[in-house]
Parts: C-alpha cells; sequence; structure tokens
C-alpha cells in the first residue's frame, strides 16, 4: 500500500500533487544500506470514481507494473460501483483543472485494510505522470523495499535513510520526508506482534504438556522395572546411572516423535503452500489464507529448545530410583 519504507516530498497545502526527482543523488548510498533491496517510483493521487448515480473516492497509485490506461481495482470499489474486469472505470481528478481519465479495469484485488476511505486502484505509472504534467524523471515518492520487513528493521532503516536525506548537501534530498509502513500503519504491526506473543506462549505450554506426559511415561516404565532397578542397584550401578539410562530410554522416544511432526509439519506447510488450502477472512486477518514460511533455523532452534525442556522435564521422575531400597525389591521378587 505504502511499500515498505516511503520518500516523498512535504506537502505543500496544495490540491495538485508535489513533483520529486525520480532518481536521487544519493540512490546508491540508500541501496548499500542493509536490508534495502530496492527502490520503486510511484505517482499516487486521490480522485474520485463515477458510475450513474455513485460517486466515490479512490486513491490512484500508478507504479511501473501496469500496462497504458489499465487498472486495477480494490474489490470493496467493485462492490459499491458495480463495476468489474472488462469495464471502463471514469476517474476526476481535482486541482487546480479538473482531470478526467478513462481507466480500463483488467482485475480486481483485495486490500490488506480494505475500508471504504482508503480504495487504491493501481495504475501505470506512465499514466499517472502525464496526467500531472511531469516528465519520466518526476515522480511523487519512492517507495523503498526492504528485505526483512520487521518493525525494529524498519525504524531502523528509515533513521538511516533519514539521516542521509538530512546531511545531504543537495537541496533536492532536504526537502524530502521519510516514513516507515510501521509508523504509517502501527495497528498491523502491533496485530502481528500480538500473534508473535500467542505463539511464543503456545509452544511453552506445549513443551509443557509434552514434558508432563513423558513424565508420566517415564514414571510408569519405572514402576514397571522396579525389580530390575533393585538389582542393577545390588549390582553396585549407581542411581545417576541408572536414571541417565531410562532418561536415554525416553529421549529417543521422544526424539522420534519430533521427527514424525517435523516431517508431517512440514508436508502440511507444503499443501496449504502451494494450494492455499485453509482460508481466513480477510476482515478480520487482513489476508485472505493462512500464509506459509519456513524458517529453517527458527524451527531447528525451536527443536533443540523443545527437546532440551522436555529431557530437563524427565530428569524429574528419575529422582524416585534413589528412594528404591534393593533389599527390598529382590526380597519381592
Amino acid at each position: 500500500m505504502t511499500g515498505d519504507i516511503s520518500i516523498s516530498p512535504y506537502a505543500s497545502g496544495g490540491s495538485d500533487p508535489v513533483p520529486m526527482p525520480r532518481h536521487l543523488p544519493s540512490e546508491d548510498k540508500i541501496l548499500s544500506i542493509p536490508g534495502v533491496a530496492d527502490i520503486v517510483p510511484v505517482v499516487s493521487r486521490a480522485g474520485i470514481v463515477k458510475n450513474g448515480e455513485i460517486v466515490h473516492g479512490v486513491i490512484v497509485k500508478g507504479s511501473t507494473q501496469k500496462s497504458q490506461l489499465q487498472v486495477s481495482i480494490p474489490h470493496r470499489l467493485q462492490e459499491i460501483t458495480g463495476l468489474g474486469p472488462g469495464e471502463d472505470l471514469t476517474t476526476y481528478f481535482v486541482g487546480e483543472k479538473v482531470r478526467a481519465r478513462k481507466f480500463h479495469i483488467t482485475d480486481t484485488h483485495r486490500d490488506i485494510i480494505e475500508t471504504d476511505d482508503n480504495l487504491l486502484v493501481y495504475a501505470g505509472l506512465q499514466d499517472m505522470q502525464r496526467l500531472n504534467g511531469w516528465d519520466s524523471t518526476m515522480v511523487s515518492q519512492l517507495e523503498v523495499k526492504v528485505k526483512n520487513a520487521s518493525p525494529r528493521a524498519l525504524k531502523d532503516i528509515e533513521a538511516r535513510i533519514g539521516f542521509i536525506l538530512t546531511t545531504s548537501e543537495h537541496e533536492e534530498e532536504n526537502g524530502l520526508f521519510v516514513i516507515s509502513s510501521a509508523r504509517s500503519y502501527p495497528q498491523v504491526f502491533d496485530w502481528l506482534g500480538l500473534l508473535d506473543v500467542n505463539v511464543l506462549i503456545i509452544l511453552i505450554l506445549m513443551i509443557l504438556v509434552a514434558g508432563f506426559n513423558m513424565i508420566s511415561g517415564l514414571l510408569v516404565m519405572l514402576l514397571r522395572n522396579i525389580p530390575l532397578i533393585g538389582t542393577l542397584k545390588a549390582l553396585g550401578m549407581q542411581d545417576r546411572a541408572i536414571g541417565r539410562l531410562f532418561v536415554r530410554i525416553g529421549a529417543e522416544a521422544v526424539l522420534k516423535g519430533m521427527l514424525i511432526g517435523n516431517a508431517l509439519a512440514f508436508l502440511f506447510c507444503l499443501v496449504q503452500g502451494t494450494t492455499h488450502l485453509i482460508k481466513l477472512d480477510p476482515a478480520n486477518y487482513f489476508v485472505s489464507y493462512v500464509p506459509v514460511n519456513l524458517p529453517v533455523w527458527g524451527i531447528l532452534g525451536a527443536d533443540l529448545v523443545a527437546f532440551a525442556g522436555i529431557v530437563l522435564l524427565m530428569w524429574l521422575p528419575s529422582l524416585y530410583i534413589s528412594k528404591i531400597d534393593p533389599a527390598e525389591t529382590v526380597k519381592a521378587d
């Protein structure tokens, strides 16, 4: 919607958009910042869509991805105006002069935040430049694409770009404003941060449940092998060594279960990533299906923490071994 980080001129207060250079003198410095992937030119302008008696405001965003006079409209705008793919969209742009353009609708899309007062129509960059009377070297803003769009990374890169522009010797760069999507849409990132907390809580609960299940399983194993434990202690085997033996048996069961679980999880992620089998309501989740991301090192780290936590919990029932008296167990046997 806005790019990870946007660079734009300060608003002049007029009705017409303010241009800025498509290529900045400090562009190479910005691209050399760790985490910056690309810089995309954009021309955005508010417009009014009319279809019969229906009139509605939109934001038309021109980028390099659309052909001449072709646009993609949000699904919500299709519901409001009744216009869809294959039809023409007449849009009026109000400034010092009222300009009208008739675009051809090629497809529809769902925005992350699809509200009636924030409907984005995607058009071609050259169409919007001609609309504003600009040449190919002028745009309304630049969008900086970031490889890792976490809130911390976005704020860090935003600060670096701001420092580069404010300390630049070029006058056209001193009047530019830098803002990240984390500051433009904090509610989205707060929601994502809440999901991260939920995931952490779920992982901790799963480790505790699995650990207590293994504790009960290990206790049953110890109770069924009391005569064997008594015999081993009678032969001189230390309590700690016997405990390590049973914990190792339990750890092998845990490892086998984790391998099977990981294989099933990867299979599920592969199916979901290719077919989008599980759908979501965009009004509540901002996306139409469950997205899949497989950070290998993160998964291995979670597996390692879970395995270590469960093994540590399994040492608790091994303390029962010290209470077993070889004389009593042999006598009972």
